[in-house]
């Protein structure tokens, strides 16, 4: 007999559990555990979607290593106060550019396949909350609903609409109660 496949939602770090450094409408990842902040709520907001019996996946792109413009022991420092102060199961992160062709770095859905791998994820049932082209592209891929927190940031926009746009990670976790049928919650839906 095989085990139940559990729900996950996935998130994505910079601009999603900490603020992104925007500069010139892009935004960048902290460069150090300094300059990290995290969200206000973030630790309530998953608290709430860990209520829900989802299991809590960051996945993000951090290809600053590979560039030489951040190191990989900043990265683990900042992923480390995370997970400190964060419920989350895991932080998977690809470290690759663009320009490698490496089938974790999103667009590209492998982390979140790697993920579903090593915890039994039913992508089907599964959300991906992100606030990048790059997020949505690998959640519409790996067959999540996907929701973009909407900074309007001045770069290309998801292949696929996502199911839900909001303005935070607080919105975000309304609508996924909403649709899950938690309470009466104020979301912003995707026209």
């Amino acid at each position: 007999m095989s085990a139940a496949r559990r729900r996950c939602v996935f998130l994505d770090r910079d601009g999603v559990l900490n603020r992104a450094i925007v500069r010139h409408g892009c935004p960048y990842p902290p460069a150090s555990p300094d300059e990290l902040e995290i969200t206000p709520d973030a630790s309530h907001d998953l608290a709430e979607l860990k209520k829900l019996g989802f299991v809590l996946v960051v996945v993000t792109n951090q290809p600053d290593v590979r560039r030489g413009l951040q190191s990989r022991e900043a990265v683990q420092q900042i992923h480390q106060a995370l997970g400190n102060a964060l419920p989350v199961d895991a932080i998977l992160a690809c470290y690759h550019r663009d320009e490698e062709g490496c089938g974790c770095r999103k667009p590209k859905p492998g982390m979140l396949l790697q993920a579903a791998s090593e915890y039994a994820i039913d992508l089907a049932n599964s959300y991906l909350v992100g606030d990048r082209w790059r997020d949505i592209d690998a959640g519409h891929q790996a067959g999540c609903t996907t929701i973009l927190i909407d900074f309007g940031y001045a770069e290309k926009k998801p292949a696929i609409e996502p199911h839900a746009r909001v303005g935070s990670l607080r919105e975000a976790v309304a609508w996924i109660q909403r649709r899950e049928g938690q309470g009466n919650v104020n979301y912003v839906p995707c026209s």
